[in-house]
This record gives C-alpha cells, structure tokens and sequence, in this order.
C-alpha cells in the first residue's frame, strides 16, 4: 500500500499532477485546490489513496492528510465513487466541505459535479456525525409549536434537509421511533 509519495512535480495535465519519484512518474489524480498549489518542477509530498477497480488502478493525491481523510469517509457513503468525491472537494476547502456537510447545506453539496440532490442529502444523513464538526442546531430559532419535537435528532436533521419543522414530523410519525436516528432518517427521505 502506498500511504504517501514525495518527489518532483514534472507535469500537470487536465486531471491530474505527475509526480516524479527518483525516476518513476506517478499519476495521481487531486483536488483543484491542490493542483493550484503545486507549481511544476517542485519538490512535494503527497499523501496517496490507492483505487483499485477490475480495469483500473488510480492513485489520488493529496497535498493535506485531513483532505486525504474527508475524501475516504465521502467514498463511505452509498453510491459515491472516487470521482464523484473528488468532485464534492473541489467546491470549496476541507473545512469548508466538512462545515456544508455538518450544517446539512444540500444545496452547496449538490453544486459539486456529479451530485445530484439524493446523494447530497445520503452524503448529509451518512456523514453529519462523522466530519468532527459540531452539527449546526437546525432546530434552533424555531418557535416551539404543539405537537413538534425539535428535541428529536431525525426531525433536526430533515428540517436541516430543506423539510419544514411540520413536514419532518409528518415524514416520521410512520416510523418506529425506537429505531436508531440514521434509519429513521433514512426511511423518512425514501418516501419523499
């Protein structure tokens, strides 16, 4: 398993740097932001994510390990391929993606190439948790209303979705509620 490469940048092309190590040319595919900041013919450390398909082996480099680890938890969730990940980083810094996902922006995952609203809102429900951002209180500056619980973590989060604090609760009052957040979420986006 390669885990990084460090070498000389010796091209960029379209989609991807080369990189030159003691003779051997890498091709490794990174984010716009990367490549922006690796000028030819200098020195550069890489940390690597190997892809290996059937007909097909793709290095992916990356300038940051946080990056590198952002990038592995997007190809976490369902449907979403390298590319595809790779793409959702170009929108904006690490940090900045990490802040969309945490604060259910589907609007500003799906302007990423590629994704369209249900894996936007898959990548939110998937990775909320997981991108070690504190969650934007979705509910707060909601007024309480009768018959709406802005304590549950699953109307939180489809209100955070784009759903109306009404809507959420109408979309969960099917389902079982000793059923872990994540299904719920889950089972309560399938019927939209």
């Amino acid at each position: 398993m390669i885990a990084t490469l460090n070498g000389v940048v010796s091209e960029k092309l379209a989609d991807m740097v080369v990189l030159d190590v003691h003779g051997a040319g890498y091709g490794l595919q990174v984010t716009n932001e990367d490549f922006g900041r690796l000028p030819t013919g200098g020195q550069a450390k890489l940390y690597v994510h190997e892809h290996v398909r059937e007909q097909a082996y793709d290095l992916f480099g990356f300038v940051q390990l946080d990056t590198k680890k952002l990038f592995e938890q997007l190809l976490g969730v369902k449907n979403v391929g390298p590319k595809v990940a790779l793409a959702v980083l170009d929108i904006g810094t690490a940090p900045a993606v990490r802040g969309a996902i945490a604060a259910g922006d589907v609007k500003l995952l799906q302007s990423a190439k590629g994704v369209g609203k249900r894996a936007a809102e898959q990548m939110v429900v998937e990775l909320r948790d997981k991108v070690g951002l504190a969650a934007s209180d979705a509910a707060e500056g909601i007024a309480t209303r009768p018959g709406i619980n802005t304590g549950d973590e699953a109307i939180e989060a489809l209100i955070s979705l784009g759903y109306s604090p009404q809507d959420a609760t109408a979309a969960l009052q099917e389902i079982d509620a000793n059923l872990p957040t994540e299904e719920r979420i889950k089972l309560a986006l399938k019927q939209r």
